[in-house]
């Protein structure tokens, strides 16, 4: 699976299909997004100029922005952030996959990014790609949130809704040449703050 294969299948599917609690309820499902929104808060100080990597419709952009955070939400699948303008048409919108964010910021960095339903799709290539792309939008000392999931068994993702997981010594390693030093935190993902990288 390349990226642009997850960003097709991801593009072309049912919203419905896309999240478990869309089948439950759409109130299910933007209550999940408040919900992760506040947790994401915890973590990044407030008012902070923020990305949303893979932001879909906004379900998790649109609350941030809601607790005061400046939101860049950025999404390779016009059709997602389409949805989003209906619902939140003041938030500021890019339709870029993650080489197109430079374009957009520019010399700019945000004070924290997060990612929670992309990088867990991904190659570890393409991962990587894609998480030195978010380092790199991020100034010196900002946090990054990244669904980054380590295993004792780690794999790579063998479809578009598969999971890869990293071991802990992959991502360690991947840490260091990235410059992102792990953060403790009680959030479901993993937290780094942006550091220089070893060259």
């Amino acid at each position: 699976m390349t990226a642009d294969d997850v960003i097709r299948a991801w593009d072309q599917a049912d919203p419905t299909a896309i999240h478990p609690l869309r089948q439950v309820s759409e109130d299910a499902y933007w209550d999940s997004g408040r919900a992760q929104a506040a947790m994401l808060a915890t973590v990044i100080p407030d008012g902070a100029k923020v990305l949303d990597f893979g932001c879909g419709d906004g379900r998790v952009a649109i609350p941030m922005a809601a607790l005061g955070y400046e939101i860049t939400a950025v999404d390779a699948s016009q059709n997602m952030l389409d949805r989003l303008r209906k619902r939140a048409p003041e938030l500021t919108t890019v339709p870029a996959d993650a080489d197109g964010i430079a374009g957009h910021l520019g010399r700019r960095r945000m004070d924290a990014v997060y990612s929670l339903a992309v990088l867990i799709h991904h190659s570890y290539q393409d991962c990587l790609h894609i998480i030195g792309k978010l380092r790199a939008a991020t100034k010196l000392g900002g946090i990054l949130v990244l669904d980054w999931p380590v295993s004792e068994t780690p794999s790579e993702a063998d479809s578009w809704i598969g999971v890869t997981t990293w071991s802990k010594e992959q991502q360690a390693d991947a840490c260091v040449q990235l410059g992102l030093e792990p953060v403790d935190s009680e959030l479901p993902w993993g937290v780094y703050r942006a550091v220089k990288a070893v060259s």
